[in-house]
């Protein structure tokens, strides 16, 4: 867990809405869908504009009915302090979700209801992308922080290996990120800009 730190990350989004936050006219939006791996926030690539670029391309092509058309890709950079961060590459904090995962489904059996699954998005999928008992759980850990009176997490940080083996028998995934999510994009931003193009 990270006392403060600071890291450049990447959002992708529509560019009508990217402009609207690079001129302070609106807020960066959050997310609360129940596949959201790291909880409720704003989703941000660690230092990948290019990968925040192919996200965006790719939801032009496959938009959720549920969600807005994406027409115009759009990346915008920002300034995140990780602050209080539950950060997935840190004992302590995976030590943390753990016992929050024990309470959490310790109270399931008492009111017997099902643990919720992780889920394929498509037939190929063997990252479980759909990540419904990841999402319950890292938000389960918050409410309990809260109940607690424990100091809240601002950030969580995390590595996601999806995408198959960048080659034939590795073990390194084609499409491996990190990902922040942003719990109160208001407090943690510090700022936005406008990512330069990076080569590929």
């Amino acid at each position: 867990m990270f006392a403060t730190s600071f890291a450049l990350a990447d959002h992708g989004c529509e560019q009508k809405v990217g402009e609207a936050i690079l001129a302070g006219d609106a807020p960066v939006g959050r997310s609360e869908k129940q596949y959201d791996w790291l909880g409720h926030g704003a989703y941000f690539w660690e230092n990948s504009p290019n990968r925040a670029r192919y996200w965006t391309r790719f939801l032009k092509k496959h938009t959720p009915a549920s969600a807005r058309k994406i027409s115009g890709p759009f990346v915008i950079g920002a300034v995140v302090d990780l602050g209080n961060c539950l950060d997935l590459t840190d004992t302590a904090s995976l030590e943390i979700i753990r016992a929050g995962y024990d309470v959490f489904a310790e109270a399931a059996t008492r009111a017997n209801a099902a643990l919720p699954v992780n889920e394929k998005a498509h037939g190929g999928d063997l990252a479980l992308v759909k990540r419904k008992l990841d999402y319950a759980v890292l938000n389960f850990v918050h409410d309990l922080r809260a109940e607690q009176r424990a100091e809240p997490f601002e950030t969580v940080r995390g590595i996601f290996t999806e995408g198959g083996a960048l080659y034939p028998g590795g073990g390194v995934m084609a499409k491996t990120h990190v990902q922040i999510c942003v719990r109160d994009p208001e407090k943690s931003i510090k700022g936005y800009f406008r990512p330069l193009p990076v080569p590929v």
